[in-house]
């Protein structure tokens, strides 16, 4: 009997076990697919010294920033533009650009200045933004819902703190650089890295938009949530602001003026930052400005007047995916030339986003407008990172970051400069991409004799110090 009940016991025992086993393989096989993504995300990442230097936690918070911002960005969009006819729509992204971005505009260049002043909390700072942002999407998502006027006032926020977020960013860079790898190597990384993000979270923002206005929103707060923390994890070095000072961005001493040049005198550390980095500015302005212009103008033309065959859904679709592609090459391309001459490849792609925008002025056409959006997306790219490439090689250390965050700050008014002229266009192809050329056109010609003149002296100027 024992031994029968012995038996009983051993063939329970192993019955209970294969039903034990086949659950642990059930759950393996559920938890691989995450927890194998995982290891090849952090696998590229941290790829070629980019984990042991930190690299790798930036790339990867950065995939969460971009993946955060599109979610509020497909939420508001749904919001301002797609829920009303095309007149209204007008109107009301025209009065959601005055109600933020213009102030914005007046804020932007004061955040920089302001992060200056704080370089040993840059992890808090991060963290701080990505929080904010996580607050606002949690407001925006009863604004949306309720149609309240909250939402220009929070939208504005989330622009602000994502502005401080990129400021930040550019700053922290350098602070990680691995061993071997150049400033615009990084950045196209970690570049690629949020626009890789984008593009996997913008589906899963449309998807969760048709279950309701406020859920891309609320999961725009998760991810900010999680990006908060992920701010935490970076090194303690990119807190250091060791050997640091502010950049003016002004071609020499020559041309500075009152406060400023007593300023230079009085603090011998304090650098101009040079006439390549301010001309290749300039043509970097001229390039967010066609950016900017091209997101409002199509975005309307496109909905009133489809690609051939389409819906204007598609239409903006088709073109999004070619910007982003176009990008994303620029990206890649750019860390493949990042030991050319920057001025030249500066010079060179404003040319050629030049006579794109030339040629579907004059023949006007579905494949013509796709084929602009990826040229302006992709010199957009590969001229930001050459003018990384020219701070990296004419600025000195010292000044290099507060040069990144005054940068970025005029990139982004360019931007919206060229959003609002985009808007108050009429819908007309021929003449709104006659005048997305003659912006171009203006950026080029004002600092192509200049940037021509830094390409002939090359590495071997530098900023004159006072």
């Amino acid at each position: 009997m024992k031994h029968v009940a012995a038996t009983d016991r051993g063939r329970g025992g192993g019955g209970s076990g294969r039903v034990g086993g086949v659950v642990r393989s059930v759950g393996r096989a559920l938890h691989l697919p995450v927890t194998g993504t995982a290891r090849g995300i952090r696998k590229v990442t941290h790829a070629h010294g980019a984990g042991e230097s930190g690299l790798g936690k930036l790339i990867e918070l950065h995939a969460v920033n971009g993946a955060g911002d599109v979610l509020i960005t497909v939420a508001l969009a749904s919001t301002v533009f797609f829920s009303v006819p095309t007149d209204e729509a007008r109107g009301r992204v025209a009065l959601y650009l005055a109600i933020t971005m213009a102030p914005f505009t007046v804020l932007a260049p004061v955040i920089g200045p302001l992060l200056d002043r704080l370089p040993h909390g840059r992890r808090a700072a991060m963290a701080g933004a990505m929080l904010a942002r996580a607050l606002l999407a949690l407001v925006l998502s009863g604004a949306v819902a309720s149609g309240g006027l909250e939402l220009y006032p929070a939208a504005l926020g989330v622009l602000v703190a994502s502005k401080a977020y990129g400021v930040v960013r550019s700053a922290v860079v350098p602070r990680l650089l691995p061993p071997a790898f150049s400033l615009v190597k990084a950045n196209s990384r970690v570049t690629l890295a949020g626009l890789l993000a984008t593009g996997v979270a913008a589906p899963i923002g449309a998807g969760l938009q048709m279950a309701g206005a406020p859920w891309p929103l609320y999961g725009a707060f998760v991810v900010f949530v999680a990006g908060t923390f992920l701010s935490f994890s970076l090194p303690r070095t990119v807190d250091s602001a060791k050997g640091e000072d502010v950049a003016l961005l002004a071609a020499d001493e020559r041309h500075l003026h009152g406060p400023q040049r007593r300023q230079l005198a009085k603090r011998p550390g304090l650098r101009t930052v040079g006439p390549a980095v301010t001309h290749a500015l300039g043509a970097n302005a001229a390039l967010r400005c066609l950016s900017g212009f091209l997101i409002f103008f199509l975005a309307f033309l496109l909905r009133e007047h489809p690609l051939a065959g389409q819906s204007a859904a598609v239409s903006l679709g088709i073109v999004g995916v070619a910007a982003g592609a176009g990008n994303a090459l620029g990206t890649a391309v750019g860390a493949w030339l990042r030991s050319k001459a920057p001025e030249i490849i500066i010079v060179t792609v404003v040319a050629v986003a030049l006579g794109a925008a030339i040629v579907a002025a004059v023949f006007f056409g579905a494949v013509l407008v796709a084929c602009l959006a990826a040229v302006a997306g992709f010199a957009q790219a590969l001229g930001k990172l050459s003018l990384d490439a020219l701070i990296q090689r004419d600025v000195p250390e010292a000044v290099r970051t507060s040069a990144f965050a005054r940068s970025e700050t005029i990139l982004q008014m360019a931007w919206v400069f060229g959003g609002a002229v985009g808007i108050v266009m009429p819908l007309n192809g021929t003449l709104g991409l006659t005048v997305a050329a003659a912006l171009v056109a203006l950026g080029w010609l004002t600092t192509l004799r200049g940037l021509l003149a830094a390409a002939r002296h090359g590495g071997r100027t530098r900023p004159r110090v006072a």
